[in-house]
């Protein structure tokens, strides 16, 4: 599915269940949030989108820790988490997609590639789930396209699953 079908699918899902959605970005830089608005009608769900791309941003709209960015740095699990737990608390969704990453083509060490993202995905009420992805180093704008569709394809799966585990509408 293409990324504009999957954002369709996430945004009909959540209008289903009746909970509004809002993204808290670094390395895609809005376009999460762009691909979500792009589709008419968008604004029934849509709350928000945060672009954090500096540390400070991170902090000053997210709330992540410094002492999180110091110990794991911007691209770490960690901070995919409390980028999530940020936007949820600093907004009125129900449903937060977050991402981390290193786009390219520098920015890169040993520990952490070119292509290596952090996800974090959260319900009001439900832990952060976490994931880590290593896209192919093929360019900045394929790993960027390949983190929105991964992030959308993780907002439907949470749903998904919230929805078998009878928890949401």
């Amino acid at each position: 599915m293409s990324n504009s079908g999957l954002a369709d699918a996430l945004l009909q899902a959540c209008q289903q269940r009746g909970i509004m959605l809002v993204t808290a970005e670094s390395c895609t830089g809005g376009m999460i949030i762009a691909a979500l608005t792009d589709i008419a009608g968008s604004s029934a769900v849509v709350d928000r989108g945060f672009v954090t791309y500096s540390n400070e941003a991170k902090m000053e709209m997210l709330g992540v820790s410094a002492a999180t960015l110091e110990a794991h740095g911007a691209v770490s699990r960690e901070t995919a988490i409390e980028m999530a737990q940020g936007a949820l608390t600093r907004s009125r969704a129900g449903l937060t997609l977050a991402v981390t990453g290193i786009a390219g083509p520098g920015g890169a060490s040993a520990e952490k590639p070119v292509g290596l993202v952090w996800f974090g995905v959260a319900l009001t009420g439900r832990p952060v789930v976490s994931e880590c992805q290593l896209f192919a180093d093929k360019g900045r704008d394929f790993i960027r396209r390949e983190t929105v569709r991964h992030a959308l394809e993780l907002g439907l799966r949470a749903l998904a699953a919230d929805q078998a585990a009878g928890i949401a509408p």
